[in-house]
């Protein structure tokens, strides 16, 4: 996350506006339940390849346990065409960063598009077909809980290794994707509330010398999400300038957990 100097802080104010996709991860669904923050990456083991391209066309997300009804797409899928091999020894790229509803998330399909293929270690492109039985998407059993409020990371280690196989002698090859999932949580969150509550005031994390994260109090109450586990000092700055600013320092954040903050009064 880019960060912004402390002595930027009076500015603070001004720049929140532009932050408050930040504060909209805990919104809630047509039911009123609350929602996660849900983001795909892919990562790749090694393979015996120059190359390995796929096809991502479309992610789709099943909460439920039916495996033949209740699919739906996930926004904001980064569709396009992936070298695996791009992606090895730790490094990953995001495919989505979606709000799902919270709860459990019972399984996923990485939907692929026609255009897989291969560039062998000679230099020769092979063209990758797909099973039949793939062609709506590889299902992927997840079956764990996504926490609302905070980032859940959904991590698709690929194995090229054992995802291509040639099928006989026939010189063709067949992707059939072997997919380990990881979910994890990223981050944790902090809410609090400041009176007055009338007086809408800025609130800013910040660690050492930087502003992490930002938001405004809506009726006195606020939520920071998505903070990486440490320890920051939060500043309050009303807007109303006939109240003083105010600092917390101290401030624990745990991971996956939601740390309340001592209600802060805010003086003349």
């Amino acid at each position: 996350m880019m960060t912004i100097k402390l002595k930027n802080l009076a500015l603070g104010a001004v720049v929140l506006g532009s932050l408050a996709s930040f504060s909209s991860c805990n919104k809630n669904d047509g039911n009123g339940s609350e929602t996660a923050r849900l983001q795909i990456a892919l990562t790749d083991d090694p393979g015996d390849y120059k190359e390995v391209w796929i096809d991502v066309k479309e992610i789709r997300f099943n909460i439920s346990d039916a495996d033949d009804q209740n699919w739906t797409p996930l926004a904001g899928v980064k569709a396009g065409m992936y070298n695996l091999l791009d992606l090895v020894n730790d490094k990953d790229t995001l495919l989505a960063d979606a709000e799902i509803p919270s709860g459990k998330l019972s399984q996923i399909r990485l939907v692929l598009g026609d255009n897989n293929y291969i560039i062998t270690n000679r230099g020769e492109k092979l063209m990758l077909t797909t099973p039949s039985a793939q062609q709506s998407g590889l299902k992927l059993n997840i079956h764990q809980p996504v926490v609302g409020g905070i980032i859940n990371k959904l991590t698709l280690d690929f194995d090229v290794a054992k995802s291509i196989v040639e099928a006989g002698n026939s010189g063709k090859y067949i992707l059939k994707p072997v997919i380990r999932t990881v979910l994890t949580a990223v981050g944790g969150n902090l809410k609090g509330f400041v009176l007055p509550d009338s007086v809408q005031t800025a609130v800013i994390a910040i660690q050492g010398p930087d502003t992490i994260a930002s938001t405004y109090t809506a009726a006195g109450g606020y939520t920071i999400r998505g903070l990486e586990a440490g320890t920051y000092s939060l500043h309050y700055i009303p807007t109303d300038t006939l109240f003083k600013k105010f600092v917390k320092d101290g401030v624990t954040v745990s991971l996956g957990q939601v740390t309340t903050v001592d209600t802060i009064r805010l003086q003349k």
